[in-house]
């Protein structure tokens, strides 16, 4: 008989989670992840959980930031994804490979992202491999857009960093 892991990871293996690029800043440093655990947690409040591996360099960042920039990949940004996903910012700048711009709080905004939201960090919690970071939006963009890219289309991206 499978064990409960085995069948848990069977069964979540087939979620077709949308993925997402949070970028973090502080101080002058700048970092930015693809995520892939996500999710609305609260209507009223408005209330938006991302989950950051504690491997990666935007983890550290996080862990300094008062705000995290969530950006809604569309299914036309691959690149984006290798970009955020494939590489880590402790041998790249990520930011030098893409168009940004600051924004709210100084964090950085991915031009071609045309619906993201940054929200004020109102909790950091550990979470085993990731920590969960609990934002309350306060700027937001949504300038349309078709579907999202979603991890189907990206599973075969060999990550950066270890999950």
């Amino acid at each position: 008989m499978p064990s409960a892991t085995k069948i848990f990871t069977e069964l979540t293996g087939r979620l077709d989670y949308p993925m997402l690029v949070v970028t973090a800043a502080a101080s002058d440093e700048l970092a930015g992840c693809l995520v892939g655990f996500s999710t609305q947690c609260s209507i009223d409040p408005a209330r938006f959980l991302v989950c950051i591996s504690d491997k990666n360099r935007t983890f550290e960042l996080a862990q300094r930031s008062d705000a995290l920039a969530v950006h809604f990949l569309g299914a036309d940004a691959a690149d984006l994804a290798r970009l955020f996903g494939g590489q880590t910012g402790d041998e790249l700048d990520k930011f030098s490979r893409c168009r940004w711009h600051a924004g709210p709080h100084g964090l950085p905004i991915i031009d071609r992202c045309d619906r993201w939201f940054a929200g004020r960090i109102l909790d950091r919690r550990e979470l085993g491999d990731h920590w969960g970071y609990l934002l309350e939006p306060f700027a937001a963009q949504d300038a349309g857009g078709g579907d999202n890219l979603a991890f189907s289309q990206v599973k075969q991206l060999t990550p950066g960093h270890e999950a």
